[in-house]
């Protein structure tokens, strides 16, 4: 088991795209109130008093979408002046991004993920759930974090049967001559169950065989946090990367805990078990230090929780979808 060293945090719940692999097709979701969500100096107090001394040197801001949350500049300078911040990236679907890409960069923020599950406009549109200029804005986003000197870029798309599968190659190729990183992420069961029970979901090997049957793959190796396997097209400046959290397991890796943006803390994405209300808490006039123990005990049980879920499959319901988990 790798050291726990790793906090995702969403900064926001909602998000101005309702991809498919989100959010359930239809439903409303029951947004916070932005009462609810933890302030600038409640997330920088957890970060400096609780996570760091428990070893928590990685962080990662995501959402809902990120970039709608109005003080994330702040946010982002906040953690990237600490000294024990060893990395900090942010996730995003873009939209935003083409005027936040400087300020973020000048705050501190050096590693981006990108949503880009689709290079087609219109496809992309069914699978963000909005029609119109949504591709078009995303890839200006993307291009303006390049010009600005966000390496590695990552370019992070959920494949989906008989949706966006096709488009692989076209995918693949963004990294033959750029320094971009595409990483292919296996469709889970959360967020959307009625669309994975119908499409499913293609395993990694199958997408590194049609990559590798058009050109070749060799190892490779970006800087990261995360669970993917690293691959490289010969002679290709980029990298591709796969996640396979439904055919390959990879919990003996796992490094990472989850803090939404109401404050609850989540040891293990397709397992509930063990959470805590950090924002109550806090609110509750809990000291720092006892929530630091808490928080400690929790990182402790850990292991034990994530090869609960391993025995148990991927299968079942679960209370919040992707977006208000944070992914």
């Amino acid at each position: 088991m790798n050291p726990i060293d790793y906090l995702r945090i969403s900064v926001i719940d909602r998000c101005n795209f309702r991809c498919q692999y989100c959010m359930p097709q239809g439903a409303e979701l029951a947004y916070g109130l932005r009462q609810d969500w933890l302030t600038r100096g409640e997330i920088l107090a957890l970060v400096e008093a609780v996570f760091m001394p428990l070893g928590f040197t990685r962080f990662r801001l995501t959402g809902g979408e990120p970039l709608l949350r109005p003080d994330l500049v702040d946010i982002v300078a906040d953690i990237a002046a600490l000294p024990q911040t060893a990395d900090l990236a942010l996730t995003t679907n873009a939209f935003l991004l083409e005027k936040l890409a400087q300020p973020l960069w000048d705050a501190g923020l050096r590693r981006l993920n990108i949503s880009l599950d689709s290079l087609d406009p219109d496809t992309f549109a069914t699978l963000i759930g909005r029609s119109g200029v949504g591709w078009h804005r995303v890839w200006a986003g993307i291009q303006a974090a390049h010009r600005v000197g966000f390496d590695p870029l990552k370019l992070n798309v959920v494949v989906i049967p008989g949706v966006n599968d096709h488009e692989v190659l076209d995918l693949a190729a963004l990294t033959l001559d750029r320094r971009w990183h595409v990483r292919f992420i296996e469709f889970m069961p959360i967020g959307n169950g009625d669309l994975f029970a119908d499409a499913g979901w293609v395993p990694s090997e199958v997408l590194r065989q049609r990559i590798g049957d058009r050109w070749g793959l060799t190892s490779g190796a970006v800087r990261g946090n995360g669970p993917a396997d690293v691959f490289q097209i010969p002679g290709a400046q980029g990298t591709l990367g796969f996640i396979s959290q439904m055919s390959e397991c990879f919990c003996d890796r796992c490094n990472r805990m989850r803090l939404s943006a109401d404050g609850w803390l989540r040891p293990c994405l397709l397992n509930e078990t063990g959470q805590l209300n950090l924002r109550d808490m806090l609110r509750g006039g809990m000291a720092l230090a006892d929530i630091r123990d808490r928080v400690g005990a929790l990182v402790t049980a850990k292991p034990e929780i994530n090869f609960k879920m391993r025995e148990s499959g991927t299968t079942g319901a679960y209370s919040r979808t992707m977006s208000q988990i944070g992914g």
